[in-house]
Order: C-alpha cells, then sequence, then structure tokens
C-alpha cells in the first residue's frame, strides 16, 4: 500500500506503526502549516482561515483510523461511535458559555471515555493475525496457507 494509499483510501488494513507515524506527519505539517500562516503571511491567532488547516487533516484522519478498525476486524463505520460525539461537543462549545452546561459537561464525558476505549483498542492493540475479512495483514504475517501453497509451486 502506497502513502497516498494509507492516507486517503477507505479500504484495507492499516498496522499501528503506520497509523502513529502517519499521525505524526500529519501533526507536524499541520503544525508547520499554522506556524507559515501566522509568521509569513500575518494571519491573526483568532482568524477563522486557521480553521482551515484543521479542516484539511480531517479526510485523512478518518481514513487512517477506519484503516486502523478494519485492522482490529470490525466495520469502519465505528469510527462515527468517535467523531460524533466529539463533533457534537464542538458544536456545543461554540454556544454562550450560560447555556447547555449540562450538556456541555456530559458531552465532554461521554467524547472522553469513548476517546480513551478508541485510544486502547485501536492505537494500542494488535491487529487481527493473518487476512480477515478487509484483507490480508499490513505485517504480512499469519498468511492463509492457500496462498503460501500457491507462491510455492507458482
Amino acid at each position: 500500500m502506497t502513502i497516498l494509499q494509507k492516507l486517503f483510501s477507505f479500504q484495507g488494513r492499516l498496522r499501528r506503526r503506520d497509523y502513529w507515524l502517519l499521525g505524526l506527519l500529519i501533526g507536524v505539517v499541520t503544525v508547520a502549516v499554522v506556524v507559515l500562516l501566522l509568521l509569513a503571511f500575518g494571519v491573526k491567532p483568532e482568524d477563522e482561515r486557521l480553521s482551515l488547516a484543521g479542516l484539511l487533516v480531517i479526510w485523512p484522519s478518518l481514513a487512517m483510523m477506519v484503516k486502523r478498525i478494519h485492522d482490529r476486524n470490525k466495520s469502519g463505520w465505528l469510527a462515527l461511535v468517535y467523531w460524533v460525539p466529539s463533533i457534537a461537543s464542538n458544536i456545543v462549545d461554540m454556544a454562550p458559555a450560560d447555556s447547555f452546561v449540562a450538556p456541555r459537561m456530559g458531552l465532554k464525558i461521554v467524547a472522553g471515555i469513548i476517546g480513551l476505549w478508541f485510544l486502547i483498542e485501536f492505537g494500542f492493540m494488535d491487529g487481527t493475525q493473518g487476512p480477515n475479512r478487509y484483507g490480508k495483514s499490513p505485517k504480512g504475517v499469519g498468511g492463509d496457507t492457500r496462498d503460501k501453497l500457491e507462491e510455492v509451486f507458482a
């Protein structure tokens, strides 16, 4: 799988190492873009154009998350369990400070618990050994016996 497929495709599986390294790369590029906008172009920290840097990383972040979920042999739609409370929490944060106090705290707690679960399940736990319904192991281990026999007799 090429780096572009790892960053932009929702197909296949992604091993932990690649997930963390590509996440670090995305973070470094995002910080570099923000610093460039702040220093070179004189954009003020409160300028809404800085939000564009965050929007640019949504697709690759979601694609990598889905492939990481696939590596654990789970449906990529599970990513909605993470994103929906996080986005809802951010939307509620835009409301005036004195309104939505209870839902704001509840959403933050729910988003935090789900975020911790995702970190442990998909950030630290090993993927399915061998092939699963989303493809071959990205580590190249535990392949199907038929694949090995075909390689020997090919």
